[in-house]
C-alpha cells in the first residue's frame, strides 16, 4: 500500500507550474484594480484564477496517483493472452450453433 501513496513533495512538483500561473493572475488583478475599488475589481478574477488552479491541480494529483497505483498493480506487465477458437465468452455462456 505504501508505493502507491504520493507525497507531499510529489504534490508539490505536480503542481509547482500551476501556482506560479495561479500567483500571476492574483498579481495582476490586485495591480490592475483602481483605488478605491479593490474588491470590486479584483474579486471575480481572483475566484476564477483558484478555480482554475484548483481543478488542474486534481486533475494532475488524481493522474499521478493513477500512475502509482498502475505501477503496483499485479496484473501490471502482463499481456492478454489471445483466445482460442475453443474458448467461451467470459460469461460462462455459449453461443448456439445455427442460433
Amino acid at each position: 500500500m505504501e508505493g502507491k501513496r504520493i507525497s507531499v513533495e510529489e504534490v508539490k512538483q505536480a503542481m509547482r507550474a500551476d501556482f506560479d500561473r495561479l500567483a500571476e493572475a492574483v498579481a495582476q488583478a490586485m495591480n490592475a484594480a483602481h483605488d478605491g475599488h479593490i474588491i470590486a475589481d479584483t474579486e471575480e478574477r481572483v475566484h476564477e484564477a483558484n478555480a482554475v488552479f484548483r481543478e488542474q491541480g486534481y486533475e494532475k494529483v488524481i493522474r499521478l496517483l493513477q500512475i502509482k497505483q498502475e505501477a503496483f498493480s499485479p496484473s501490471a506487465g502482463r499481456t492478454a493472452e489471445p483466445r482460442r477458437a475453443g474458448d467461451h465468452p467470459p460469461d460462462g455462456q455459449r453461443t448456439r450453433v445455427g442460433a
